[in-house]
């Protein structure tokens, strides 16, 4: 791929949102996000970034954003960089055809609107399973499992005593649907 070919590549996906903001570099900003285009000096590698989440929001998801980047981001990859966790897709230019560079696009602006989403579900999913097991080892039904919850809950060791009923409610609702939906795998 050519310079000329990501500038026209650019200019078809996203229109009038693309400036070149040095030589070898452009900018896309549209009302949801910003991706940055960059070449190396020598034009050799293309490298493509879009800021997803602050640093510190990212790190308590590192382990589950390591394990993305081992399974499920494809050719793009979460990284760290100036306080910011980045989507990003490394590639050499020589070898990049107009067809990929739009897939990794594709994937990066995807992994920019899951945010830290995934990565929070993740982590929620395998608490609820160190939960099931430990009680699973007690020897605790599923309703002692969610009364003993909600007992942590009315103590303060689980969520806020200023939630308002209807957020304990929800709160103990997620729980229950968390558990029932994963007891079953402990067994």
């Amino acid at each position: 791929m050519t310079p000329e070919q990501i500038h026209s590549t650019l200019i078809q996906l996203f229109d009038d949102q693309v400036t070149a903001i040095a030589p070898g570099s452009w900018q896309v900003e549209t009302p949801d996000f910003r991706l940055l285009t960059l070449l190396s000096e020598d034009q050799a590698w293309l490298r493509i970034l879009i800021p997803i989440a602050s640093a510190q929001e990212a790190l308590p998801f590192a382990e589950q954003l390591l394990e993305a980047n081992f399974d499920r981001t494809q050719e793009t990859r979460y990284a760290l960089q100036e306080g910011t966790l980045w989507g990003v897709f490394q590639h050499n230019l020589a070898h990049l055809n107009p067809s990929d560079f739009s897939a990794a696009i594709q994937q990066l602006v995807t992994l920019h609107q899951t945010g830290l989403s995934a990565c929070f579900n993740q982590l929620v999913e395998t608490r609820v399973r160190q939960i099931i097991q430990i009680a699973r080892k007690k020897g605790q039904s599923l309703e002692m499992t969610l009364q003993m919850l909600d007992r942590f809950y009315q103590e303060g060791i689980m969520g806020d005593l200023g939630d308002s009923p209807q957020t304990r409610e929800e709160t103990m609702a997620a729980w229950k649907y968390q558990l029932e939906r994963l007891w079953e795998d402990h067994e």
